[in-house]
């Protein structure tokens, strides 16, 4: 497995805590977050709460990415943006296609698949374990101001100078051969 590390070249951020009831930091995904074109894949965004945010935080964004996906550029599975301050937790299954259990305010941007949802694992038969880093990101700013179908991406560099805290889960799937 690679060893290249998504935030190696991003500014430096505080820490804080993000946890699941759907997975534990270093677990395998569960069936259900894994892609619909999987056996027992569903597509289901997991359960997230967060805690212990920088003082100074005015909204949060939350992205699911695997860099281990043979793209050269990895693969965003989620990306979602402008989520208030106020709020710490999103429930399993928030990034569906609907969208109508994210917070008021927040919406989500099309993946890497084109899609503005949530979509699961799906590591190639046979590549090996991936990575996903569940990350919550903790922003100065109220808004991003991306377009809702600006690609995560673009997300990520808007906020590289907004970003005051990360809380990261990693998470791994495999597929086998």
């Amino acid at each position: 497995m690679p060893v290249n590390d998504p935030f190696a070249r991003l500014p430096q951020a505080a820490s804080f805590t993000v946890t699941s009831t759907t997975v534990d930091d270093g677990a395998a995904w569960p069936p259900a977050q894994h892609s619909s074109g999987l056996p027992g894949g569903k597509d289901t965004s997991p359960q997230l709460s967060w805690s212990g945010a920088p003082e100074g935080t005015k909204s949060y964004a939350v992205t699911v990415y695997d860099p281990d996906a043979p793209t050269g550029s990895g693969f965003w599975h989620w990306a979602v943006t402008d989520i208030p301050a106020t709020v710490t937790a999103l429930p399993e299954g928030a990034g569906d296609d609907t969208g109508s259990q994210l917070p008021d305010g927040a919406y989500q941007l099309p993946n890497d698949a084109r899609a503005a949802r949530y979509i699961g694992a799906a590591p190639p038969a046979g590549h090996g374990p991936h990575r996903y880093f569940v990350v919550v990101h903790a922003l100065d700013i109220p808004s991003t101001g991306v377009p809702a179908d600006a690609t995560p991406a673009v997300l990520g560099f808007t906020m590289a100078g907004h970003t005051l805290g990360r809380a990261v889960l990693t998470v791994t799937a495999e597929t086998p051969a």
